[in-house]
């Protein structure tokens, strides 16, 4: 998500609506070990304790509002913990300050105070209870399944990264004076993880039609809804190419000969991998790292991505008459 001067809005954090249809495509082929999900709802409980201390350190009785005087906060019953007015933040949370004390994504500090930290801290904080909500609901639906097929160290590992991506990405083509929270980046960095899988691992799929346009489906509409205003599409482009990539990196599955080996012949025993499986997981290896080194390589240089791709901004927001999208 990213926001100007006020705390902004944000969507296409609904990453997760179609997975439980997706996962319904079984294989059919092969057992395989399940883990008792921790990690998901672990970062699940981090979120929301980080948003309780964002609307604590708000404080909005005592701050007040920028808008002035006359602005109220919502939900003053809840005394520290109630929300900016409405129109300043209206996904009921901090003000956008509250956000960039608290570690929110800020192009100038990152490059030029150098605070690189905030790469990952951003994708911890969320703007409003409604962004966190969306956010977290994503990552249920998403995320357990997929750890407890493959466990909370790979998947982990792509949440995390994949949310790295996409600050980097988003603060290449972050302009000044604005900031961007969330976990959008990670959530897309598990949904671009799926799609990596089911391609890597094609051959043990049944219904591979089915399969890859529903979830085909699901991101291209996540990523459509991306480029209204306020929404910050690059963190979801982002950790999206991130998790796509790391899926082919980690999420390999051994062929299903492989699986049976002990029942075959010694001479007849079967590679674990499929060649194809082999080439994916170099190239997409070789293109993480060539990726993360020339973009944060012209990050710490100062480079603004909007000045050698003019048209890039139409992947963040596209104005019509019913919105701008510099507000």
């Amino acid at each position: 998500m990213a926001s100007g001067s006020g705390s902004g809005e944000g969507k296409g954090d609904r990453a997760g609506a179609g997975y439980q249809q997706y996962a319904t495509y079984g294989t059919g082929k092969f057992d395989e070990r399940q883990w008792w999900p921790w990690l998901v709802p672990t970062v699940l409980g981090a979120c929301v304790v980080v948003f309780a201390i964002e609307m604590f350190e708000n404080d909005c009785p005592r701050n007040g509002s920028p808008l002035g005087g006359d602005a109220a906060c919502v939900a003053g019953f809840l005394r520290r913990f109630s929300f900016q007015p409405l129109r300043e933040n209206p996904l009921l949370g901090p003000s956008s300050a509250t956000l960039e004390k608290m570690g929110a994504l800020d192009w100038a500090k990152v490059v030029h105070e150098h605070q690189g930290w905030r790469l990952f801290s951003c994708i911890w904080l969320h703007a409003g209870l409604i962004h966190l909500v969306i956010n977290m609901l994503s990552l249920l639906f998403i995320g357990v399944r997929l750890e407890q097929q493959f466990g909370f160290v790979r998947i982990g590992i792509i949440y995390l990264l994949s949310g790295f991506g996409g600050s980097v990405l988003s603060a290449l083509f972050l302009r000044n004076h604005y900031i961007s929270v969330g976990a959008s980046g990670a959530l897309f960095g598990l949904l671009g993880s799926m799609l990596s899988e089911l391609i890597m691992n094609w051959t043990i799929y049944s219904n591979k039609a089915a399969a890859i346009i529903t979830l085909l489906f699901i991101i291209v509409i996540n990523l459509a809804i991306g480029i209204l205003p306020h929404a910050d599409n690059f963190a979801h482009i982002g950790g999206f190419v991130t998790g796509f990539l790391f899926g082919f990196v980690l999420l390999a599955r051994p062929q299903f000969g492989w699986m049976e080996r002990h029942e075959l012949p010694q001479t007849n025993q079967p590679p674990k991998y499929k060649m194809y499986q082999y080439v994916l997981w170099g190239a997409a290896l070789l293109l993480l790292l060539v990726g993360y080194v020339v973009s944060l390589t012209m990050l710490f240089k100062g480079k603004n991505g909007n000045d050698g791709c003019h048209w890039c901004r139409y992947l963040n927001c596209v104005p019509t008459s019913r919105w701008k999208c510099n507000t």
